[in-house]
């Protein structure tokens, strides 16, 4: 079968790319741009690309066209294909049919946490001996790419997300991800470009639950109330996880994890000690997240438990997250996705914990929730753990005046409870900043949910040219 993909350099699309190809089917796409490392990616894998969005990519014929939510309405190749009838879906759509309706997708929802705690279970279930598949947004740096095919039947493991599917198929990701059983992270308002209130967002998670089948699983932190709301609804067995001093509510978790000195934790399963796990990031975002993985693996997917504690050390975590980018003069310069004012809090908690010197957060506010003042007043707390608080400016030009983010105000806050602060009119502003605040023994946590202009790299050549 002849495959073309509309934007198929996007993140997810050229996952799934590569899964068409090694099912066996010829793959196009078309996109603005090919640059490194997704063009030679996809060339290397046989993928044809084609450079820009025009009728004549669809000349061959293709038997099914896939269109990106990076596409709009009036993209060139996606009327062609339905003027002329051509089959069209979205991703999640093509997902769903030649991927999922073959093997037992393993789900990780939530609003914070996805990307991390799924590329940890499919390395958990590698390192377990399953042949297991699966399609992450992100890059896991335990595997050459983001997505596996696996073998048919088995665990496929599926980041779920929440965001819409295509311009014809306005509704969330994960409602077509057929979920065998799920991992229910966090559910806090986000995504404020596709829904319009917290009740919408709510209501997506409450209808992905409700996808489960009866003799399916759902694992959900017993430490969120909303999450605790939407599963207790759930048709199939639930398994609540926590670390100890997470407020619980009425709920006695299923697996909880107790944190031990050196990085380590203890957990348990049912009331009885399991094993005591060495920890492969920091923060207890990630405990939670470990727990997760490790319970989900266990239980749903039948693999060794002790086999899977055994092999956490290993675990190398996913690119932007909490990923080392260099050490220049001492300075240990680190790049995360962190953009919802709760992840930025975690974040740089965890980081805090292991940090010898100051610990510098260098934050653009680019997503489309991060962007706007929805959360003006929980940014000030969110960067608590840090001593040196660098704001670029916000990242999205379209947004009105009156509704984007204030980080002068921002700034004027976290200065007034005496800590250090500074509102930037640009990243040049921002990445000298950094660098002149850093000493040897610093920590710099790069915090965006985009490209953030390379600062982490800027910084670091600003760091060795000081």
């Amino acid at each position: 079968m002849h495959v073309h993909l509309i934007g198929v350099a996007g993140t997810g699309m050229s996952a799934l790319a590569a899964l068409l190809v090694e099912a066996g089917h010829r793959v196009s796409g078309s996109d603005t741009a090919f640059d490194p490392p997704v063009g030679p990616y996809l060339e290397g894998l046989g993928i044809q690309c084609l450079e820009g969005w025009q009728s004549s990519n669809l000349a061959a014929n293709p038997d099914l066209v896939v269109v990106g939510n990076v596409c709009r309405r009036d993209n060139p190749e996606a009327q062609e294909a339905m003027t002329r009838g051509l089959p069209t879906v979205s991703m999640p759509g093509a997902l769903a049919e030649h991927v999922l309706s073959r093997r037992k997708p393993l789900v990780v929802a939530g609003t914070h946490g996805k990307t991390t705690t799924a590329t940890l279970l499919a390395y958990l279930l590698q390192q377990a001996g399953t042949d297991a598949g699966f399609f992450i947004g992100g890059i896991p740096l335990n595997f050459e790419r983001s997505s596996r095919l696996g073998r048919e039947g088995a665990p496929f493991v599926i980041e779920g997300d929440e965001y819409d599917s295509a311009f014809f198929e306005k509704v969330p990701k994960f409602w077509r991800y057929r979920p065998a059983a799920a991992i229910l992270t966090s559910i806090e308002y986000d995504h404020v470009d596709i829904f319009p209130d917290a009740d919408a967002y709510v209501s997506a998670f409450r209808k992905f639950v409700a996808l489960l089948p009866k003799d399916g699983w759902l694992f959900a932190w017993a430490g969120d109330p909303l999450v605790r709301e939407v599963a207790s609804a759930a048709p199939c067995k639930v398994r609540f996880y926590a670390l100890d001093g997470d407020e619980c509510g009425d709920i006695q978790p299923m697996w909880l994890g107790m944190l031990a000195p050196g990085g380590a934790m203890d957990l348990f399963g049912g009331g009885s000690l399991c094993g005591r796990a060495n920890l492969p990031l920091v923060g207890r975002h990630n405990a939670r997240n470990t727990v997760a993985a490790l319970a989900m693996a266990s239980e749903a997917a039948g693999a060794p438990l002790d086999r899977l504690i055994a092999a956490l050390p290993g675990f190398r975590g996913t690119k932007r997250r909490q990923e080392l980018v260099g050490i220049t003069n001492g300075v240990h310069v680190y790049d995360d996705f962190a953009h919802h004012p709760t992840a930025v809090k975690e974040t740089l908690a965890g980081f805090k914990e292991r940090a010898r010197g100051k610990l510098i957060a260098v934050f653009e506010p680019r997503s489309a929730t991060a962007s706007r003042r929805l959360h003006q007043e929980a940014y000030p707390a969110a960067f608590g753990p840090a001593d040196v608080c660098i704001l670029a400016p916000v990242g999205r030009s379209e947004i009105a005046a009156e509704e984007k983010l204030d980080t002068h105000a921002i700034a004027e806050a976290i200065t007034n409870r005496g800590d250090q602060a500074r509102a930037c009119a640009s990243v040049e502003e921002a990445v000298d900043a950094a660098a002149a605040a850093a000493k040897p023994g610093d920590t710099i946590v790069v915090m965006s949910n985009g490209r953030f202009e390379d600062a982490p790299d800027r910084i670091l050549l600003a760091l060795l040219q000081r």
